[in-house]
């Protein structure tokens, strides 16, 4: 029967990319790993319209008027409070001899550069990172999943 594969590759994907970047899987029936899709989700649909556009371009006028980028910049925001407390829970836990992720790897990191006044190894870095990975890494990762398996689908004599 067809199927639309959609919505398990991009929590495939995401979970991969929780794994590396956080150190843990989510079950995928997991509220808050779902909810974290469905922004990343709603923040993809968002991103065709106009005034997300004119955002990119004139972003300090647009911050005062009412559409959907209001909406994305608060679904971008909620994502990246996620990132953070996941951030603040390895602080507390951190074991620099054992690195679990790439938050304690930046944190080790962060920890050798103490002293450097222009280290951009800092939480705030370390925040954004995160959130950049897990907002593009998911959406474009599944995105080509999906066209490759449209292409082997296609041309079934290949696969």
């Amino acid at each position: 029967r067809p199927f639309n594969p959609g919505n398990f590759l991009v929590h495939a994907v995401s979970n991969i990319i929780c794994s590396i970047v956080f150190g843990d899987r989510f079950d995928y029936e997991d509220k808050k790993f779902l909810t974290l899709i469905q922004l990343l989700d709603e923040n993809s649909r968002l991103q065709n319209s106009i005034q997300i556009q004119l955002y990119n371009f004139i972003p300090t006028i647009m911050e005062y008027l009412p559409g959907p980028h209001q909406k994305m910049i608060k679904n971008t925001e909620k994502v990246h409070q996620f990132t953070s407390e996941i951030i603040a829970e390895h602080q507390e836990t951190l074991d620099p001899t054992c690195p679990r992720d790439f938050i304690d790897a930046f944190l080790n990191k962060m920890e050798q550069e103490k002293g450097n006044g222009h280290s951009e190894f800092t939480v705030e870095t370390l925040s954004r990172t995160t959130l950049d990975l897990f907002l593009a890494g998911t959406g474009t990762t599944s995105t080509t999943l999906r066209y490759g398996l449209l292409i082997l689908q296609k041309y079934s004599e290949i696969a």
